[in-house]
């Protein structure tokens, strides 16, 4: 895998990846963030609340620092919070009436985690080339 990593860096440059993997990142949290906020309005019940929407959508706005400082380890540690939504995601799917709306949740989860992963590695090479 390394291997094929640093054969991927040679062959595309390390600032092009780095600006695909934000792209992705960016993609990737904006749409589980619109989720994360659809599912927070369906937990509501008859009186409107921030409880159920908080819980939700607050994990992924405390990284939102992160996200717009372009700080490698703050998108791995969003890496590491992505896999509970994917856990949530895959549980929520084994309910009959929820499958699909549980399958998407894992997958944007899934592919947060992939391009986080990507930028926290390509971004610090980057840096490491910079300075």
């Amino acid at each position: 895998m390394k291997q094929w990593l640093e054969r991927l860096e040679q062959r595309h440059g390390v600032d092009l990846l780095t600006l695909r993997a934000r792209q992705w990142v960016l993609a990737s949290f904006g749409l589980l963030l619109i989720m994360m906020l659809l599912r927070g309005f369906m937990v509501q019940d008859a009186a409107f609340s921030w409880r159920p929407m908080a819980v939700f959508v607050l994990p992924l706005i405390l990284f939102l620092p992160s996200i717009i400082g372009r700080r490698p380890r703050g998108h791995a540690w969003l890496a590491f919070v992505s896999l509970l939504y994917f856990s949530q995601g895959v549980m929520v799917a084994t309910l009959p009436t929820q499958t699909l709306r549980g399958v998407t949740e894992a997958v944007l989860s899934l592919a947060l985690f992939t391009g986080c992963m990507a930028f926290a590695r390509f971004r610090s090479r980057q840096l490491r080339a910079q300075g």
